[in-house]
């Protein structure tokens, strides 16, 4: 079976939703199948970053075209928005069509209305232009994408139960499933919690953006490391200059921060190595991949109600969870693990030993287990 990978982002295989999706692709190719990508950066490099993130869905269709008149692809794997072209016009006059199937990497219409409640909130101010494509036909792309698709697939229920419920997505077609982790993050050395005496180091593992709680946990942070002065805070993958970040903390902490911007990913584990608290303070996340490979390095994480995390974490056995937006309740949760070292190591177990079963392995067979069962059914608009 051969397959078309689209992706509306550069091809980063350090980045989340590219990354994750080249490594279902090479889970694809070890149990024999073909894969091929097309992702934001095989666009004419003439073309400005908008005009390419506008213009992805027509040129999907071109390629998805190309492709089928070059070589038999069976199944088109496209994220969100990236097919609607195709579903909606180009699929009816290709029979025998190839499997459509719509990945979504986190719900872009529940990642709206999180935007517009911080933007009531005062924490973000969105550009004029928001609701001109972002805020509108952006999300109209989105659902079509999904309408049209022989298969939906969603990372966490409520994003299942937002495009079956609102969106008006089939329900038989419409299914969860996870992301997995590399296979060198499985089964890592499980280093001991340290004593009350001793440090406790804390990680952030993500973009440096209002979408990841910056606003909420960066404070709660500030306050921790004021309070507990063996405590300290490191912030991967912040994606933004190290100046910026120090910015947010108090000049008598910031000895105490550690900021890297960019990391490769087969780095984490050893960039991990010493820390105990894993802390995504997230007002919208579709998974969270960062928060699994975190758990698998033997950190206890400490997150929010965001769907994703839900998914992952059960509260009091893996992990800490707290409300979105609740900055006290996520710096109390913190505290908490800080202070009971005999609970911090029992989470800390916990989330080593739930993280083990994130095999991309396993995650690739229950991908195409889906494709198959999507084939038997009868095709949208056929």
């Amino acid at each position: 079976m051969k397959t078309l990978f689209t992706i509306h982002y550069p091809a980063d295989p350090n980045a989340g939703a590219f990354g994750v999706t080249r490594r279902l692709g090479q889970e694809y190719e070890k149990l024999g199948h073909q894969t091929e990508f097309y992702s934001i950066d095989d666009l004419p490099k003439s073309l400005p970053p908008l005009a390419k993130f506008l213009l992805f869905p027509e040129f999907t269709a071109a390629k998805i075209l190309r492709s089928l008149n070059q070589s038999s692809i069976e199944v088109i794997d496209a994220s969100t928005a990236d097919a609607w072209v195709w579903g909606l016009f180009l699929q009816k006059l290709r029979q025998p069509r190839p499997l459509l199937v719509a990945r979504c990497h986190g719900l872009e219409h529940i990642e709206h209305l999180e935007y517009l409640e911080e933007a009531q909130r005062g924490h973000l101010k969105l550009e004029w232009k928001y609701p001109l494509y972002r805020g509108s036909i952006r999300l109209w792309e989105a659902a079509t994408s999904m309408r049209q698709s022989d298969l939906v697939l969603l990372l966490n229920q409520r994003d299942r139960d937002y495009v079956v419920e609102t969106l008006g997505v089939h329900p038989d077609r419409a299914h969860v499933i996870a992301n997995g982790i590399p296979e060198t993050m499985l089964n890592l050395p499980f280093e001991p919690t340290p004593s009350e005496s001793e440090p406790i180091k804390i990680a952030q593992v993500s973009s440096y953006i209002v979408r990841k709680g910056i606003q909420y946990g960066t404070p709660a942070l500030n306050a921790i490391l004021k309070r507990y002065p063996k405590a300290e805070v490191s912030l991967f993958g912040t994606e933004c200059p190290t100046d910026q970040v120090y910015l947010d903390f108090d000049p008598e902490v910031r000895d105490r921060v550690t900021v890297i911007p960019y990391y490769e990913n087969h780095r984490l584990p050893e960039l991990l190595k010493g820390h105990h608290i894993k802390v995504l303070p997230t007002i919208s996340e579709g998974f969270g991949v960062a928060l699994v490979e975190a758990m698998a390095c033997g950190l206890a994480p400490v997150t929010t109600t965001a769907p994703g995390p839900l998914e992952i974490v059960r509260d009091g056995e893996t992990g800490l969870i707290v409300p979105c937006r609740d900055r006290e309740a996520f710096e109390q949760a913190v505290e908490t693990l800080i202070l009971d070292r005999t609970l911090l190591d029992r989470l800390r177990q916990n989330a080593y030993r739930s993280a083990q079963r994130y095999s991309w392995k396993n995650i690739a067979q229950d991908n195409l287990n889906l494709y198959d069962a999507a084939r038997q059914m009868k095709p949208i608009n056929s």
